[in-house]
């Protein structure tokens, strides 16, 4: 099974945190963290800031590892790296995703997660910021 390498941002600001919605693809009006593959020779930290400035047209700190994910979807099995992210400049600008959201804690699982990102909705409600 092809092994995909990815990273996701978990982009928290005045106690929400941020979601994109998928608008294309076998996944098209699922939810999920932002970012992308890690190409060859990029940092997962890297491959983060780039995949953010890409999709969102934002510059982002890439802060501390919360956790990795191994899932296995139909056609691959996904490795994701997760990172706690700062915005520095720019208003996340949506290039790529059909639509965004600024969740709370309490809204965390209103919307309809890829199965990947939903596996570490529960990790992040305990370590939610401020708590």
């Amino acid at each position: 099974m092809k092994n995909v390498q990815v990273v996701a941002a978990l982009i928290f600001h005045q106690g929400k945190l941020f979601a994109t919605q998928r608008g294309y693809g076998p996944w098209r009006d699922y939810w999920e963290f932002p970012g992308g593959k890690i190409e060859p020779g990029e940092t997962p930290q890297e491959a983060l800031e780039r995949e953010i400035r890409e999709e969102l047209d934002t510059r982002i700190s890439v802060g501390a590892h919360v956790c990795n994910v191994e899932y296995d979807y139909p056609e691959f099995h996904l490795s994701m790296q997760c990172f706690r992210c700062e915005i520095l400049q720019g208003e996340l600008k949506l290039l790529e995703h059909e639509a965004a959201r600024w969740l709370g804690k309490n809204e965390l699982r209103d919307v309809r997660w890829l199965p990947a990102d939903e596996t570490i909705l529960a990790k992040i409600e305990e370590n939610w910021p401020g708590k």
